[in-house]
């Protein structure tokens, strides 16, 4: 079975910084567009960074020079560095992938998905 497992999430003061894991099981992310993606309460998903199989990132505006995308190939595993945590980053983050490498910021183009961590930002 394939299984994408998260990890790294917890509670922050405002400021601080939280690496988040992804690990893959029974699958890889070769050719693969690579994203995280988080919600909280009450609110819609929205996608926050993404990493496409040629090495392109992107990100949404507010988290653009705070945040980091990235992938270990020998391993399997990708990350989301997270620095200058605000309280507005609270949510539940989630990995995901796009196993057809189209490098957008759609969730219906990505085909798997990790179960979610939390991420908290105290004020």
């Amino acid at each position: 079975q394939e299984e994408l497992v998260e990890s790294g999430g917890g509670l922050v003061q405002t400021g601080g910084s939280l690496r988040l894991s992804c690990a893959a099981s029974g699958l890889t992310f070769s050719r693969s567009t690579l994203g995280w993606f988080r919600q909280a309460p009450g609110k819609d998903s929205e996608f926050v960074a993404g990493l496409t199989n040629s090495g392109v990132t992107f990100y949404r505006e507010s988290v653009k020079d705070r945040f980091t995308i990235s992938r270990d190939r020998s391993t399997n595993t990708m990350y989301l560095q997270m620095n200058s945590l605000r309280p507005e980053d609270t949510a539940i983050y989630y990995c995901a992938r796009d196993g057809a490498d189209r490098g957008g910021r759609a969730p219906n183009w990505y085909d798997r998905w990790g179960q979610g961590t939390q991420v908290t930002v105290s004020s």
